[in-house]
């Protein structure tokens, strides 16, 4: 498989960082240190990359100021969020889970949530992004 490399933007200026791959390596700690180093960090209550993402699966590191909120969402695709540092309230329509440092949940398609953070955090947001079934 042929390495897709994401482009350079107006936002963020990196070079030859793979997107999607056979294999694709990603350096959490260093990924973290990068938002926070960005300008939308220090202008706005978050920042985010995709840090994979390919047919069907798309996977974005998101940091969250302390009460930034994310909007009420509907995910097309079965989605999880593992939290990396902080905690946060991922709430839907039913239920609401405070979700701590080395914690995470798994969620359906098509249900509305939304997130706030409790106090400043990171997460990994994993999206699947076909609505095919999986087949055991």
């Amino acid at each position: 498989m042929k390495n897709k490399i994401i482009e350079p933007t107006n936002q963020r200026q990196e070079v030859n960082r793979i997107i999607d791959g056979s294999l694709v390596s990603i350096d959490i700690p260093a990924i973290v240190k990068q938002i926070k180093n960005e300008k939308p960090w220090n202008e706005s209550d978050r920042n985010a990359i995709t840090v994979f993402k390919t047919n069907g699966l798309s996977i974005v590191l998101i940091a969250l100021h302390k009460n930034a909120a994310m909007a009420q969402n509907i995910a097309d695709g079965l989605m999880s969020i593992q939290v990396a540092e902080g905690e946060i309230i991922f709430s839907t329509d039913d239920e609401s889970i405070n979700l701590k440092a080395n914690q995470m949940l798994a969620l359906h398609s098509g249900i509305l949530h939304n997130i706030l953070a409790v106090q400043e955090s990171v997460f990994l947001l994993t999206v699947t992004t076909s609505t095919k079934q999986f087949i055991d």
